[in-house]
């Protein structure tokens, strides 16, 4: 892919893996780049959201799967704490139950660790400039629940246009932005306004339900 996009200042980075080798390995290769700065590093999901209290950092390169956290949850916090702070995962888990769920959470990045380290090094410039990006994996997933019965009443407030599903569709079969738009005949910025669509009404679903689920867990609450 190469470095395509140009940088104003370098992108400050927080780390957080509970694999050593995992953060050292990434760290160094970071820290061959003019544009990025690693600024912390974290093991455990306590750490995670005071690292980010502190340093309020661009980017916070997230294992969704450390073994002492929820790491939907944590999403959500640090983005309550640091709203500006995008979350990019890197992870092994390519699981439908977590994809989903991080993307609703506030994720804008959703990458596997076998990922190249120059594709990372794109990915997360991509995230600084919200230049937001579907995984095909996660396209996949929401229109498998857009489709589905049992998650239709659950999903029905996720609307998308006839434009964002054509859209969907092309993501889901490996197609990249410039492709979509080069299919589409729309232009790079207007894809990525799609897909920042898409992506907003994702985490806004997400967030109705969880205020739902609250709200249900008050009354049951109330009425024992």
């Amino acid at each position: 892919m190469g470095s395509v996009l140009t940088m104003a200042g370098p992108i400050n980075i927080i780390l957080a893996d509970d694999h050593e080798i995992i953060r050292k390995g990434v760290r160094s290769y970071l820290e061959t780049l003019p544009d990025f700065v690693v600024v912390g590093e974290a093991t455990s999901g306590e750490e995670i959201l005071a690292l980010v209290s502190e340093l309020l950092p661009d980017i916070i390169l997230l294992e969704i799967m450390m073994s002492d956290m929820n790491g939907i949850e944590t999403i959500r916090r640090l983005k309550q704490i640091s709203p500006r702070t995008k979350v990019v995962i890197l992870t092994a888990c390519s699981e439908d139950t977590y994809i989903f769920p991080a993307m609703e959470a506030g994720a804008v990045s959703y990458n596997l660790k076998n990922l190249k380290m120059d594709r990372l090094a794109d990915e997360l410039r991509y995230a600084h400039h919200s230049e937001l990006r579907l995984h095909p994996r996660v396209a996949v997933l929401m229109l498998e629940k857009i489709h589905d019965e049992k998650s239709r009443e659950s999903f029905h407030f996720i609307e998308l246009t006839n434009r964002e599903l054509d859209m969907l569709r092309l993501i889901a079969n490996g197609l990249t932005n410039s492709q979509v738009a080069e299919t589409l005949v729309v232009s790079d910025s207007r894809v990525k306004d799609y897909v920042s669509n898409i992506l907003s009404k994702l985490y806004m679903a997400g967030c109705l339900q969880a205020a739902v689920a609250q709200a249900e867990q008050r009354r049951i609450s109330s009425d024992s």
